[in-house]
């Protein structure tokens, strides 16, 4: 455009010069030039002022929208039809989704409040409907008085405390599923927060479950713990077995720990109820998954009839 306008100039200059025009003419035309070159110069300047040069525009990419570009969404998760921003960090491992607890908690809710104790490498969450915390290590979060299971435990990648995708969605009273046909995981917002543990645990089942773990497994790790309260889950699940907690552990020649009243008298230790909440909420050990029988000893009558699926502290696990 400068060059133009700059040649336009310069070939009407000539052409005065060309006519022959008298000395004055050719003095006045020159000083005409002279501003129209000026204000050539001025449109010139103005032209580069307001549009970009080319060699500084940043062209799109291609198949990408001006707003993706901006916006850094992750087009393989949406929440109620909108995508996420990429600072959620999905990733998937072992066929499970892994997001980024506070980016994620902010695209369920963008009212919640996201805090961080480093001293205990706690995270919290809150809105008027959900008070959460997850501490980098545990094998759950706490939502509402529930305790949800991270089997690989809350992790810090990257500088971010990420737990998988279901447990939070679960802990926002979202749904989560998957649209094969477009590749994407889809979430739905729910009420916003998950039902309180106050009026979700079954105050009796809780109340003889936290008994029997701590009875059986009092000195072993969590889910040592869990699995031994998943066992019991498993027959109240099995037509072969009663049908509630409570019946289970009481059935002839099962828990001598029942006997003679003193599971009742039994009184348990902070980690064996939160085992016992764990697994009321759904939490189960894989690798003891359907076992129905539980040892410590060699001899046992599961030893010798079932199959060990899992040893886990001083315990083995059959079905």
């Amino acid at each position: 455009m400068k060059h133009k306008l700059f040649s336009v100039v310069l070939c009407g200059f000539a052409l005065i010069l060309l006519t022959g025009a008298g000395a004055a003419e050719a003095e006045t035309g020159v000083l005409l030039m002279e501003e129209e070159i000026g204000e050539a110069a001025q449109q010139v300047e103005t032209l580069y002022t307001e549009a970009e040069l080319p060699e500084t525009a940043v062209p799109a990419a291609e198949g990408v929208s001006p707003q993706e570009l901006t916006e850094q969404i992750d087009t393989a998760l949406c929440v109620d039809g909108e995508y996420v921003s990429v600072e959620v960090a999905r990733v998937q491992h072992d066929g499970v989704t892994y997001v980024a607890l506070a980016p994620m908690a902010k695209e369920l809710d963008e009212s919640v409040q996201i805090g961080w104790d480093g001293s205990s490498s706690t995270v919290t969450v809150k809105s008027s409907k959900l008070s959460l915390t997850a501490k980098v290590g545990q094998l759950y979060i706490q939502a509402n008085g529930r305790y949800l299971y991270v089997p690989e435990g809350v992790q810090m990648v990257g500088g971010k405390v990420t737990v998988p995708l279901s447990v939070l969605v679960k802990a926002f009273d979202a749904r989560l599923s998957w649209d094969a046909a477009s590749g994407t995981v889809v979430v739905n917002r729910g009420s916003g927060a998950i039902q309180s543990g106050d009026s979700y645990y079954n105050q009796d089942d809780l109340f003889w479950l936290s008994r029997i773990i701590q009875a059986e497994c009092g000195n072993q790790p969590l889910e040592g713990r869990m699995a031994v309260g998943n066992v019991v889950l498993n027959r109240v699940k099995n037509p072969a077995f009663p049908s509630t907690v409570k019946g289970v552990l009481s059935q002839k020649n099962q828990f001598t720990t029942w006997k003679n009243g003193a599971l009742a008298n039994r009184t348990p230790n902070a980690t064996s109820v939160i085992a016992a909440k764990l697994v009321l909420d759904g939490g189960e050990v894989e690798s003891t998954k359907g076992a129905t029988f539980f040892d410590s000893k060699s001899n046992s009558w599961a030893a010798r009839n079932k199959t060990c699926v899992a040893v886990i502290g001083n315990h083995k696990f059959y079905k």
